[in-house]
């Protein structure tokens, strides 16, 4: 027993096994009813995308209010958006998560947006690996797709980042894909690409 062991999940009083249970998961539903994902940058001009897209699909509720047990306990949210953030909002840093969220809350649909002004549009790949290599000497060309490293045209990079996800075993056949252009001054988000399963 560690020190934090009395916090895990699966050793709370209310926990139940039969809940993992292979033939009848139910997931985390019944105390998030997460249905969305969307990927974003963690540039904090750009921290206004998951309600952007709250907004747009219309349906989905962010940022939710806890929902608390009789003794104050937080035992779940109102929440139906998650935002996974990392450097340029690319895909290939979701895969993880899009994977997870979808066994723990059976993922309906996942969202890539990008950003105006950002940073990953600054520079190419081989800057960023031969920097890499200069100051660490450490070869990180092979580590990563190429192509998720930098931004050099958005839509070029948005298309490519739905793209990564549908053609990933992480991501299942039935998600709704989405991929976003959001101008950071105006705060208007624009539709580039859909892919949704027939």
């Amino acid at each position: 027993m560690s020190q934090y062991s009395e916090f895990e999940f699966r050793k709370q009083p209310w926990f139940d096994a039969a809940w993992f249970d292979r033939s009848n998961f139910q997931g985390f539903s019944r105390f998030i009813p997460m249905k969305t994902i969307v990927v974003h940058c963690f540039d904090p001009r750009a921290s206004e995308i998951p309600q952007a897209v709250a907004d747009y699909f219309g349906d989905e509720v962010y940022p939710g209010e806890n929902i608390l047990d009789e003794a104050g306990n937080r035992i779940g949210n109102t929440r139906t958006l998650f935002a996974v953030s990392n450097a340029g909002g690319r895909a290939l840093s979701a895969l993880q998560s899009v994977a997870t969220m979808d066994y723990l809350f059976k993922v309906q649909n996942v969202v890539v947006v990008h950003h105006s002004f950002c940073g990953a549009t600054a520079f190419e790949p081989e800057d960023l690996v031969d920097e890499f290599h200069h100051h660490h000497h450490a070869d990180i060309s092979t580590l990563f797709d190429h192509d998720s490293l930098a931004i050099s045209n958005f839509e070029d990079s948005i298309k490519h980042d739905v793209r990564l996800l549908r053609d990933s075993a992480a991501v299942p056949a039935n998600v709704k894909l989405y991929g976003f252009f959001y101008e950071i001054n105006s705060g208007k988000l624009t539709e580039v690409v859909r892919d949704i399963p027939a």
